[in-house]
């Protein structure tokens, strides 16, 4: 315990002109995000579209040699990155060794059908026990992966710590999906929901008791999307946002990413929910979502609630919604009938959700609850009653700092010096607190 006190203090972790280092305690976790631009996908110029970084070793090499320079700077005990370039030896064989030699153990998953790219995740021994990993593979288009470990910490984060207080994380790194057209909106949003499945089902089959869970990575899309509103639904809040006070209407005010197309946003977060969250039912924020999504594509079209309703009714012949209608509109608006939208199951689970009386039909009164006005519900979904069983102590996360670097993007700017990669890196100070946790029946 002496030598990782010292070792704290003698730790400096700048990021930019901010000093992480005095928000850290010998009771803190740090963790980093960070896309770091595989050399196959770095275009060397804007005049020759077809050059890749990956062609000249000493370019990647130089370049990757400063990204680990700054991630041992940094120090953090848990780091997450994207768009590790998993197809070249050299490359690997370098962030193993001084990664592992700095004292962290790494994970590395390759995405499906030889992309190239991947994820690296790395957890310092001094502070983590590894229980488990596990690699997910997300079956969509674009060979998206996500990797899940189960760490336990090594030092109890009080030194009065109870045999009854969990001391166990939850860590989620993923990639997903570029949007590049609206169809692909639908598999981002697919994506976390087949994270967040797999998440659920290992915390079943291991019966755990609750424990905070970070999910890291670049989510390719801002706080004003469906995955956004998706995982607020289930208790998630992005921990830079926390950091700075920043609500849903801030999104502008902070960047962290500029795209193939030259635009600047806010992509790269790292997700925090501590084990007191009160949950929805995950297949409840799901149909919630889709119909979210839904409710902004005929809003998009400048109809109103009533007009909405005549879209969806058609030619039915009454003043109701049939399911063979309310598939075609779902056509329409391209949420389904193609090799990525909505299934036949998912589409007759939307429907037995939106029919609230079970006739078979929805009437207007149905179409407003459930579809127009279903942001405004009073009807949390919450998991209670004979799901709860005792009270048990657990760790979760207070927020004490988040810094951007570049410290440009924290002004929605992008600088056009900066090189270490077209994404900003993301570090954010969690101090462990005790909280009481509803212990759940498997």
């Amino acid at each position: 315990m002496v030598r990782r006190k010292s070792m704290l203090k003698g730790r400096i972790s700048r990021i930019g002109r901010y000093a992480i280092a005095s928000s850290i305690t010998d009771q803190c976790i740090t963790c980093t995000t960070f896309n770091i631009l595989a050399p196959i996908y770095k275009r060397l110029s804007d005049e020759d579209q077809d050059g890749r970084e990956s062609d000249y070793r000493a370019f990647w090499l130089a370049r990757n040699q400063r990204i680990l320079d700054w991630l041992l700077r940094e120090r953090s005990t848990i780091i997450c990155l994207q768009e590790f370039w998993v197809g070249n030896d050299e490359l690997v064989s370098m962030y193993e060794k001084r990664l592992g030699d700095a004292g962290y153990n790494n994970f590395q998953l390759a995405r499906t059908n030889n992309r190239g790219d991947g994820l690296l995740t790395a957890v310092h021994r001094d502070y983590f026990n590894v229980i488990n990993h596990r690699d997910l593979l997300l079956n969509d288009i674009g060979d998206r992966v996500a990797q899940l470990l189960h760490v336990e910490l090594v030092n109890p984060f009080c030194q009065n710590r109870s045999t009854n207080v969990g001391q166990e994380i939850l860590i989620v790194n993923t990639h997903l999906l570029f949007p590049h057209d609206s169809r692909l909106c639908l598999v981002r949003l697919h994506q976390v929901y087949e994270i967040l499945q797999n998440v659920e089902s290992y915390q079943k089959e291991f019966k755990l008791n609750p424990m905070p869970i970070l999910l890291c990575g670049d989510w390719n899309g801002s706080k004003r999307g469906h995955v956004y509103k998706l995982l607020r639904s289930q208790g998630f809040v992005s921990s830079y946002d926390t950091a700075h006070q920043y609500t849903d209407a801030d999104a502008h005010k902070w960047v962290s990413h500029r795209n193939h197309r030259g635009n600047i946003c806010g992509v790269d977060f790292i997700w925090l929910r501590n084990p007191n969250k009160c949950l929805k039912l995950l297949k409840t924020s799901w149909n919630e979502t889709v119909f979210s999504m839904f409710k902004s594509l005929l809003r998009r079209a400048s109809l109103t609630d009533y007009d909405a309703f005549a879209f969806l009714k058609a030619d039915s012949g009454g003043d109701y919604i049939t399911y063979s209608c309310f598939c075609e509109a779902l056509r329409q608006l391209n949420l389904a009938g193609h090799p990525y939208g909505l299934s036949e199951e998912e589409m007759k689970d939307l429907w037995v959700q939106a029919d609230i009386d079970g006739n078979g039909l929805l009437d207007y009164s149905e179409f407003q609850e459930r579809i127009w006005n279903a942001e405004d519900s009073d009807d949390d979904g919450s998991v209670h009653g004979s799901d709860v069983h005792d009270t048990v102590q657990a760790i979760g996360f207070s927020v004490k700092n988040a810094v951007l670097f570049p410290t440009e993007v924290e002004k929605g700017m992008w600088p056009e010096d900066y090189s270490l990669s077209d994404h900003a890196r993301l570090t954010v100070v969690f101090s462990p607190v005790r909280m009481p946790c509803s212990q759940m029946i498997f």
